[in-house]
């Protein structure tokens, strides 16, 4: 079972590139940046947000 992020984080956290909003996708646990179509990771619970592990999504 995936972990739960806390939603109050989900109200502060912005994508580091263009400052968005990011969403959550729970199943494949990864914080998600529409504008600039980029999916950061979630590793034991804790956001990466480093360009460096962002991967470009095509969705």
């Amino acid at each position: 079972m995936p972990e739960r992020l806390n939603p109050r984080l989900l109200e502060v956290i912005a994508c580091p590139r263009c400052l968005a909003r990011l969403q959550y996708d729970a199943e494949n646990q990864r914080l998600v940046c529409r504008y600039e179509q980029l999916a950061y990771p979630i590793e034991n619970g804790v956001p990466l947000l480093v360009a460096e592990k962002a991967e470009k999504i095509t969705d």
